[in-house]
């Protein structure tokens, strides 16, 4: 029967075959889907008359992820087998567009909307710090910057909107500019992803994604809200979205708030309060030739500064020092469908206006305004069923203005552009890919009389990767690959000259610094059975002219500790393991090991490991589910958690830069249920206790770890979060 644009059919479980309710039917290259009625029938419109990837997701099921051709195709049912796999087939962002998952030469973690809302956090990076190989850099409960296999700051891409995030991420005391609330997952590339996404994405991309849009002829809302008992944590969100005949919409506000959060060493740790508000706003429409949509994002952070003061406070208000943090950003997003090829072009303009008060609540100290323009046109095309090809050309215009009485960077202007092209062919067995590209950027530095220099800089990259993914059996894939990365210098390593209030100390640039090269090689195993899910990745990363801070012996400027950017070879080498065992029906215990080890080449021992490499880490979770296709109760769960950080021994400690971290354990419990009433999800509930033994630590990766003595017991620096009690209500709405 030839396809007119639509697909319906009914999906069931494989056994009983009872109806299935609530399952998500999703055609990633559309962003787009629709769920199962009571009936557990579905129907979606407007669809292009062409082959599309489909995922059939529910919870306690396996996933089908399917090729559908739209042109000779108009009813299709689906029948889904209850699994423990903890190693579910989904699509993912691939060199030449989305691809399986398996069929990815470089390791990929995805954290979807059930795993994200059940995890207790204060921020998104910490929502998704605890999988394999990733981890965070934090400062207080507010603000934490991703580090991914040893490697952060701008060595990390962050993807929202589908735009490059760009803020100050170069500054450690600064978070991602982004709504927790309006992410419905988490896709984390691993390793060089320069080829796609140009300078910056040395260590890997964090891409996150926005909720999917209702199916034609729905609309639908949400609230929720969380409180977290350590810090008073309190937050809301409300969103709706609708589709009429083709024309789509959303709007979403959120509201956090926290006190300063405790622990039993530093009781209160004064400056850790924050505020948070964002919104968002897109509308677009949906056709058979593609789709055209524009974001509208506002985000509103105002964190205090920890300067290492504790004692007694449950103020939400704001208190000397604090920052400001306002982030505006538009983007227009196109994708049109010629022929078996598809054109995909990306405009969009952000704001980042930073602001740090130190004095006066109303003038501001140091006070940065970024602007930010992307652009990104890629183009893919399928030359046969097994081969794929994609090219593309993107990058960014910025300006960054100093607007207050205090300065750290000068004034500056940036110009980027590359171009790439890249190649997949699949055999079934086999999976081959690669591609290369070349990136300019161009960035001019603004004089200011007594402080900085005008200067300009050039950097020129070439990048490549070739990776082949073998498919042995059914359960079992090998994967390997070969990347080259680059990175050019951000401003701040190039000309830094001032206090940076929210570190504590003051920074020197380099303007002689090159641009850091890789070489990484990957190898990875996976393998999944009825009772058991395995994975295994490996990495060596050599990487040329690798710049970090060194503190200066013994050097006071204004006070602070000195510290100047400096370069050398580094040399990083690890992976991550993990296994999870399902011995009975519903129970679960998954285990995971995440090791780097950083050394910088030719040094002598106090100088010989690279700075903010984080511990090794165990984690182990055991989970039962209680109920799986309830009539009152749905994917109800209970669980136990561990997490183990190993002492770090291998710190950068020349001049006391900094120290060995020792081990520690913490215990969390959790537990979540869906509430349904005739055939409808009508609440989410989870509950959980993070440290539930109130264990007193310091992360590796704190920077609160460096601040002073506590005089009430003569420990040094600050301590993590203690015990911390959550409750979250999710409330769907179909109108």
């Amino acid at each position: 029967m030839k396809g007119d644009g639509a697909l319906s059919g009914k999906v069931t479980d494989k056994s009983s075959g009872e109806a299935l309710i609530g399952v998500t039917i999703y055609f990633p290259e559309l962003s787009r889907g629709t769920t199962t009625d009571i009936d557990g029938k579905y129907s979606i419109g407007d669809l292009p008359e062409r082959k599309l990837n489909v995922e059939v997701r529910y919870i306690g099921h396996k996933t089908i992820v399917t090729s559908v051709d739209m042109a000779t195709t108009t009813h299709l049912d689906f029948k889904l087998a209850e699994s423990d796999a903890t190693m579910q087939e989904v699509v993912v962002t691939g060199l030449t567009g989305n691809i399986l998952k398996k069929d990815s030469p470089t390791p990929i973690t995805v954290v979807g909307a059930a795993q994200l809302n059940a995890t207790p956090s204060t921020n998104i990076i910490d929502a998704i710090s605890k999988q394999p190989g990733v981890a965070q850099i934090t400062t207080g409960s507010g603000i934490s910057k991703p580090v991914i296999r040893g490697l952060g700051f701008n060595r990390v891409v962050v993807v929202n909107d589908g735009v490059r995030q760009e803020g100050n991420q170069w500054g450690g005391e600064h978070g991602i500019e982004i709504d927790p609330q309006s992410i419905s997952s988490a896709e984390i590339l691993k390793g060089p992803a320069s080829l796609m996404y140009g300078s910056d994405a040395m260590a890997g991309v964090i891409i996150f994604h926005d909720e999917v849009l209702p199916a034609p002829g729905k609309v639908v809302a949400n609230a929720s809200t969380e409180y977290q008992t350590n810090n008073g944590l309190f937050d809301y969100s409300v969103n709706a979205k609708g589709n009429n005949g083709g024309v789509v919409w959303s709007g979403r506000w959120s509201d956090k708030m926290a006190h300063a959060y405790k622990n039993r060493s530093d009781q209160y740790v004064l400056g850790s309060q924050y505020r948070e508000r964002a919104a968002e706003g897109l509308v677009g429409i949906n056709r058979k030739w593609g789709y055209s949509r524009l974001t509208l994002d506002y985000y509103h952070l105002t964190p205090g500064m920890v300067e290492g003061e504790r004692g007694y406070s449950h103020s939400y208000g704001k208190s000397l020092p604090f920052q400001q943090v306002h982030h505006y950003k538009a983007v227009a997003e196109n994708t049109l469908f010629l022929g078996k090829g598809t054109l995909k072009a990306i405009m969009a303009y952000q704001q980042n206006r930073r602001q740090e008060f130190e004095d006066s609540p109303e003038e501001p100290g140091l006070d940065f305004m970024l602007h930010t323009v992307n652009y990104d046109v890629k183009y893919k095309l399928p030359i046969t069923d097994k081969l794929n090809m994609a090219t593309g050309i993107g990058g960014m215009w910025q300006r960054s203005l100093n607007k207050g009485s205090e300065y750290l960077i000068p004034a500056y202007q940036l110009f980027d552009i590359g171009a790439f092209a890249t190649t997949t062919y699949n055999t079934g067995k086999w999976v081959l890919s690669g591609g290369m590209r070349v990136d300019n950027r161009h960035l001019h530095s603004f004089e200011l009389e007594g402080l900085f220099d005008r200067f300009s800089r050039d950097f020129t990259g070439v990048t490549g990767s070739v990776g082949a993914v073998y498919n042995a059996t059914e359960n079992m894939t090998f994967r390997m690959n070969v990347a080259r990365g680059f990175r050019a210098p951000n401003l701040g390593e190039l000309a830094s000259n001032g206090v940076h209030e929210g570190t504590v100390t003051y920074e020197i640039g380099n303007h002689s610094l090159r641009p850091e090269y890789s070489w990484q090689a990957d190898l990875g195993w996976d393998y999944t059975s009825k009772m058991l899910t395995t994975s295994l990745a490996i990495f060596t990363n050599f990487i040329d002219n690798y710049i970090f801070t060194q503190k200066l012996d013994g050097v006071k400027t204004d006070g602070y500790d000195t510290y100047k950017y400096i370069q050398g070879d580094a040399r990083l080498i690890g992976g991550e393991a993990s296994v999870d065992f399902h011995p009975v029906d519903r129970l679960h215990w998954a285990n995971t090991f995440s090791y780097v080890n950083s050394v910088q080449l030719h040094q002598p021992a106090d100088s010989k490991y690279l700075p903010y490499t984080p511990a090794p880490r165990w984690t182990a979770d055991i989970r039962y589910d209680i109920v799986r296709d309830g009539t009152t109760l749905n994917n109800a769960y209970a669980a136990v958690q561990m997490e183990c950080n190993l002492r770090q021994n291998h710190y950068y400690a020349l001049n006391g830069t900094e120290t060995a971290t020792p081990s520690y354990t913490l215990f969390n419990v959790l537990a979540g249920t869906d509430i349904r009433t005739n055939g409808k999800k009508r609440a989410s509930i989870y509950l959980s206790c993070n440290n539930i033994f109130d264990r007193i630590y310091q992360s590796h990766l704190s920077r609160l770890k460096y601040l002073g003595v506590n005089p009430a017991n003569g420990r040094t620096g600050i301590f993590n979060m203690g015990r911390n009690f959550t409750v979250k209500v999710m409330i769907p709405i179909e109108i």
